[in-house]
Order: structure tokens, then C-alpha cells, then sequence
């Protein structure tokens, strides 16, 4: 038997405001619907769901193996937004990471979730 990650849920004050915002960092179509969801589809068939709640939203983490071109393309419409990133997720040190010999950087979602796009697994050094 194959286990592979299906979908995840991602709580926010706004879902589809949040699953906007991601899908035009990650230059991803334009989310979908799913009953209550506002659903952005990553091209492994994994899809996030925002889903909408009044409660605190606990800031949660999602990680992106992109391509080097990818990731020029993902730091421009970051930078063009006037977005902070970092090099850590402790959000520390500014700027990109050199993990494993690719490239890495973190900034948040309007949540305050933690994204971070990599391109370079981490222990693939």
C-alpha cells in the first residue's frame, strides 16, 4: 500500500482571503471550492484547505520544494508585495538561507502561519 498526504487543513480568519494570497505567491491557480473550504492545489495533488474560524488561528508551518527558477519567481512577487522574509524559521536573520546547497527563505500568511519555500530537500547536502 502507497500513503501519500492528501490534503491538509489550514484554519484562518479569513480562508478565502488566505488561500488567495498563497496561491498568488505560489503562482497557483486560483482556489477552488469544497463544501465549506477554499482549497489551493500544489501540483503533487495535495491540496491545502482553508477553512474559516473566530477562534485563535494557531500558527502553523507549510514547506515548498520549488524550482531555482521557481524560487526567483516566488521571492519577486514577495519583494513586489514589500513582504519581510528570513533566512530562519525563527525569523531572526533576514534574507535567504544556503541549506544543502539550494536556496531557502520563510514569511507569513495573513494568519501568521510560517511558509517557507526551499529548493534543495533539507539533508539532500
Amino acid at each position: 500500500m502507497t500513503v501519500v498526504l492528501n490534503h491538509t487543513i489550514v484554519h484562518a480568519h479569513d480562508p478565502e482571503a488566505s488561500a488567495t494570497f498563497l496561491a498568488s505567491i505560489l503562482a497557483r491557480p486560483s482556489p477552488g471550492r469544497f463544501a465549506m473550504f477554499h482549497t489551493v492545489a500544489l501540483d503533487n495533488g495535495v491540496t491545502l484547505d482553508f477553512l474559516g474560524t473566530d477562534e485563535v488561528v494557531l500558527v502553523e508551518h507549510y514547506a515548498f520544494l520549488v524550482s531555482e527558477p521557481e524560487f526567483d519567481d516566488i521571492l519577486a512577487r514577495i519583494t513586489q508585495r514589500g513582504l519581510p522574509y528570513w533566512a530562519d524559521p525563527g525569523r531572526q536573520r533576514p534574507g535567504i538561507n544556503r541549506n544543502d546547497g539550494g536556496r531557502g527563505l520563510y514569511w507569513c500568511d495573513p494568519d501568521g502561519h510560517v511558509l517557507e519555500i526551499i529548493t534543495r530537500p533539507y539533508g539532500s547536502g
